[in-house]
């Protein structure tokens, strides 16, 4: 009896010791952000059966309006809840950017820069876009910088993918930009 209980009790223990670790990795994950932004909402992307990402939206005042996009800085942090590779992750972008009507002739450049940068994704990796003071896309892996892609339109492009109204997960877009 006593070694039951005692297995039971090193089974809570360890499993309060994971959801320790998956707590600190998204403290991690949020460390680009600056200290002064505030969360607006967050998701959780599920297809089917499978859970995909959660997604948190920061802004510095905690606030986000589609129609002051280009007026407000922020940050979108994913944390993939599957493994993903990165070819699969740029497919998707360009599968999105298509249901929205973009066609921008650089489109073929962005996701070459992608396709460099991002690295094949390991459940509870996070991937952060946190958008510079000149309106650029700067990806961070945790803490680590993958890289900038310095263009306006690429990070409006790539944000609206989420905070668009036309966005193709309307719920989901609802809760990440506070609507609900």
């Amino acid at each position: 009896m006593k070694a039951k209980s005692l297995a039971i009790a090193s089974a809570l223990v360890l499993s309060g010791l994971a959801a320790t670790a998956n707590a600190q990795s998204l403290d991690e994950c949020k460390k680009p952000i600056a200290d002064g932004y505030q969360e607006v909402g967050q998701t959780r992307l599920s297809v089917l059966f499978w859970d995909v990402y959660d997604a948190y939206l920061y802004t510095p005042d905690g606030q986000f309006d589609w129609s002051e996009r280009k007026q407000q800085r922020k940050a979108l942090l994913l944390r993939y809840l599957r493994d993903i590779e990165a070819k699969e992750l740029v497919e998707t972008t360009l599968e999105e950017w298509e249901k929205l009507g973009f066609n921008s002739k650089e489109q073929s450049q962005w996701l070459d820069q992608l396709t460099s940068m991002w690295p094949d994704i390991k459940e509870d990796d996070c991937l952060l876009l946190k958008e510079t003071e000149e309106g650029y896309a700067a990806f961070y892996q945790g803490e680590k910088s993958l890289g900038v892609i310095e263009s306006n339109q690429f990070t409006e492009q790539f944000l609206a993918i989420w905070l668009s109204p036309e966005s193709r997960f309307e719920e989901e877009r609802d809760e990440l930009v506070g609507k609900q």
